[in-house]
């Protein structure tokens, strides 16, 4: 199963928000899955990441999310690479890198400043991420 699809699946219900999509597995079963809302919810928090560990925390009954791996179609930012970093997911793949916001590649590692042991993977099917990023962005310009 390619995890990457359901979260470009996810990213498409994003409507005003900027398409995001994220999906949790644990053990090859599919945990959680959301797409960002901060313009639904008006809350700066409710990005796709944040949305779908907070799903997962429920799912399992647990904050600690070990051996979880996130799938989402952009780079987390600082406020999603934080919680994503405490939640103690251990794999995350993403596919568009975000040279303005990235936490962990692009802009910032918050992985040199925590303690955390966890493999990011990027450039995940990224010209289909790019491209639904991209076509939001030239929808709003014209």
């Amino acid at each position: 199963m390619n995890y990457m699809n359901l979260a470009i699946e996810e990213a498409q219900k994003s409507g005003a928000d900027i398409p995001v999509g994220a999906v949790v597995v644990k053990d090859g079963k599919i945990i959680a899955k959301a797409h960002n809302t901060k313009e639904i919810d008006n809350d700066i928090t409710s990005h796709a990441e944040i949305l779908a560990i907070r799903q997962a925390e429920k799912s399992i009954g647990n904050w600690r999310l070990d051996g979880c791996e996130l799938y989402v179609t952009l780079e987390p930012c600082p406020m999603c690479g934080w919680a994503i970093l405490q939640s103690r997911i251990s794999k995350v793949y993403f596919g568009s890198y975000d040279t303005s916001y990235g936490a962990f590649f692009s802009s910032v590692d918050l992985r040199k400043i925590s303690k955390s042991c966890i493999e990011v993977y990027g450039g995940i099917l990224e010209e289909q991420c790019d491209k639904l990023i991209g076509d939001f962005f030239r929808a709003i310009r014209n």
